[in-house]
């Protein structure tokens, strides 16, 4: 900014009056040498004197001159903060603010917060507020600006020192003139920059059709996304198809059209959404719908302990007819314990459930082609349900153990926190492979109903990120934990 304002100031023209006063003024000070010289020349030690002024002017213009280029130009404090310990001038001061402050030590152990908070859109509100960061010694590592109709919303991603609070920088940032403040802390993950993070969520949901409501909850943040097919599971018109294909935009909702006919609704309570965030939900809505159904097509192929060879991988709409085959093969009990309903129905729930908009299907297939267990990883708003259902002649081989272990690794590479499973009671099997994750788990019952809920957090950290297949898919293996 200094740079660009010498450059305009050099390029001035000068006006003649600005000339004609400096040379009006040269003339005066030679005819006010003229008459000193004449009145001390003629004195017995004039010339004496005249010599002494000379020599003693040219010591103080040289001194003067050592001093401006000494102190003018020199480098910050130690530490590197040019306000430390004093009061900041320059574009903070012509605003009229106070910007002096103690010095403090180094910052040893520092924390990520990212803040979003609104201000109004008047020169020098952005730079009112990043001085008040400043003071409580906050380094700004990334900010995005949302444009709206009546201000702008500010998003930063902050370190600061682990000792400030959050209700501590809340209250900073309100004085400083932010409005509706909101801040939770971040991670690592969040130091990728803006451009980076939607092109890989752009890339992951260019490869899989079950990424898209994965990749907008990363876009968006902590928020709760529903996918509403436009035919309920028992054959009844939801009404989705009243959603504009443009989308709609209320607050703390934004409804986008499915490109499989229904909708996705987007739920955040607390945080509107900017028109910025709506612009780029919809455009990865609109990369999904371009592209079609997809599924990556890798398969691995494992030795059960009994000998017989079976093919592991993704299951999609596709598979609907092989799937409803091995439903008729499964006895009445084991259809039960899997659909906690009467079993007519079961083959209604295939079509929803093999569909990769509300998650991922991984299918088990013998030699012959013939599908014998099915596993599904369904996105349940801020939660994550694993279900599995294997063909009465294929269970206790370690089908459905090797099925939920692959579904749990797939949660962790989401991002998943945990992921629960919904059986009955005497269900031993469904039991013996949770507890064969190895996992925490939770249990809840009521009225014979069993919900297990697995604790993937305190291991998620340490999942390492798979290769790629030469086509480009990611691998069903799950990331080994170490």
């Amino acid at each position: 900014m200094t740079d660009v304002t010498s450059a305009k100031t050099a390029r001035r023209p000068h006006h003649w009056r600005r000339d004609l006063i400096e040379l009006a003024a040269l003339f005066t000070a030679v005819a006010v040498a003229d008459v000193v010289a004449n009145l001390i020349g003629h004195q017995p030690d004039g010339p004496y004197l005249l010599a002494a002024s000379a020599v003693a002017l040219t010591a103080t213009a040289t001194f003067h001159t050592w001093w401006a280029r000494r102190y003018s130009h020199a480098p910050p404090p130690e530490g590197g903060d040019s306000v430390s310990g004093g009061t900041a001038v320059g574009y903070g001061a012509e605003l009229g603010l106070n910007l002096s402050f103690e010095a403090s030590p180094a910052l040893d152990e520092t924390v990520l917060w990212r803040m979003r908070t609104t201000v109004q859109d008047t020169p020098g509100s952005l730079a009112a507020l990043c001085i008040a960061l400043a003071r409580l010694r906050i380094d700004i590592l990334t900010l995005q600006t949302h444009p709206l109709a009546d201000g702008t919303v500010d998003e930063f991603l902050l370190r600061a020192p682990s000792s400030l609070s959050a209700s501590e920088l809340t209250r900073e940032v309100s004085a400083a003139g932010g409005a509706s403040t909101w801040i939770e802390r971040a991670d690592a993950h969040d130091l990728v920059d803006t451009p980076t993070r939607v092109l890989g969520l752009a890339t992951r949901t260019a490869l899989d059709a079950a990424e898209l409501p994965l990749a907008l909850r990363q876009l968006l943040g902590r928020c709760t996304i529903h996918s509403l097919p436009a035919v309920s599971v028992t054959g009844r018109i939801t009404g989705a198809e009243g959603t504009p294909v443009e989308g709609v935009l209320e607050e703390t909702v934004m409804r986008l059209r499915d490109p499989s006919g229904g909708v996705i609704t987007v739920e955040r309570p607390y945080l509107p959404f900017t028109p910025t965030e709506f612009a780029r939900a919809r455009a990865l809505v609109e990369l999904d719908a371009r592209l079609g159904p997809r599924v990556p097509r890798s398969e691995d192929i494992l030795t059960l302990a009994e000998g017989p060879e079976i093919t592991v991988r993704r299951a999609d709409q596709s598979d609907l007819t092989a799937a409803r085959e091995m439903h008729d093969r499964c006895s009445a009990r084991t259809l039960g314990l899997r659909y906690h309903g009467p079993v007519a129905d079961a083959d209604r729930y295939l079509d929803h459930l093999l569909s990769p908009r509300f998650g991922r299907t991984l299918s088990v297939q013998t030699d012959s082609g013939r599908i014998v267990a099915l596993g599904h990883l369904l996105w349940d708003g801020d939660e994550t349900e694993v279900a599995l259902v294997v063909e009465d002649d294929w269970q206790r081989r370690g089908v459905g153990s090797e099925l939920l272990r692959r579904l749990v690794g797939l949660a962790a590479e989401a991002g998943c926190d945990s992921v629960y499973a919904v059986t009955q009671a005497d269900n031993t099997g469904m039991v013996a492979a949770m507890r064969g994750l190895g996992l925490p788990l939770d249990y809840q019952i009521e009225e014979g109903t069993l919900v297990i809920t697995a604790r993937l957090a305190s291991r998620r950290a340490t999942v390492t990120s798979p290769s790629m297949a030469a086509d480009g898919t990611l691998p069903l293996e799950p990331p080994e934990y170490r």
